[in-house]
């Protein structure tokens, strides 16, 4: 489990933890985070000092403070805060500066708590060429890499997962947007004409739409 401060962290912090795959508690005091601490320890903590440096670092200096320290924090920060990070380097493992792109602070998560985190039980997926590697975020047709933007992949991603599945507009905004997001469904049929076009006019056919309904990734053979 991961503690989170604060307790109500932005709406783009809590989507790329959700879909990450991690568990978090939002913590909003280290009062809190001591009363919510699980029995086997917090892993780690996302701490947020850009908008309130002063109760961030406060955070920081009580998780290092546990009787299980926590060793793997990482704090968001702002452009003008980076001067400030050499004196309190005893307070963090990685930092990440804010606004951040949520494709890098997976990435960041991922790197730190590689070991402590159960890996999914199948890390990679296939599907008639198409190859995703759901740890490293890699996807590859036909063993050529995919260009993808990150909001394509978790789409694609989420429509891998679910071969033959047909899913509304709505249900893959609120599955794979989630959250507060006011796109409108055209975003993602804007997501989807990308995917296709990237798949190659051959293969476009893969994602396919279903009339009046949605969208499904091709039901044939799935391996995965």
């Amino acid at each position: 489990m991961i503690a989170v401060y604060p307790d109500s962290p932005s709406v783009e912090l809590a989507r790329t933890l959700d879909l990450s795959g991690y568990s978090w508690k939002g913590v909003a005091t280290p009062e809190v985070m001591n009363r919510l601490q699980p029995v086997d320890g917090w892993i780690g903590a996302v701490v947020c000092c850009d908008d309130d440096p002063e109760g961030g670092w406060a955070m920081c200096r009580a998780l290092r403070k546990l009787d299980r320290s926590v060793r793997r924090i990482l704090v968001l920060v702002t452009g003008a805060q980076i001067g400030d990070l050499e004196i309190r380097e005893n307070l963090f493992d990685d930092f990440l500066l804010s606004p951040f792109h949520p494709r890098e602070l997976e990435a960041r998560l991922r790197h730190m708590y590689y070991n402590e985190l159960t890996a999914p039980s199948s890390s990679v997926v296939e599907h008639a060429g198409l190859r995703l590697n759901l740890e490293t975020y890699q996807a590859t047709f036909g063993g050529s890499p995919l260009d993808l933007t990150y909001m394509e992949y978790e789409l694609l991603k989420y429509l891998v997962q679910n071969p033959g599945r047909v899913f509304s507009r709505e249900v893959l905004l609120s599955e794979v947007w989630g959250y507060e997001y006011f796109g409108g469904a055209r975003t993602v049929d804007v997501h989807v004409r990308r995917l296709r076009a990237k798949l190659g006019e051959e293969h476009a056919h893969l994602i396919e739409t279903v009339r009046s309904v949605g969208y499904r990734f091709g039901a044939s053979k799935w391996s995965g």
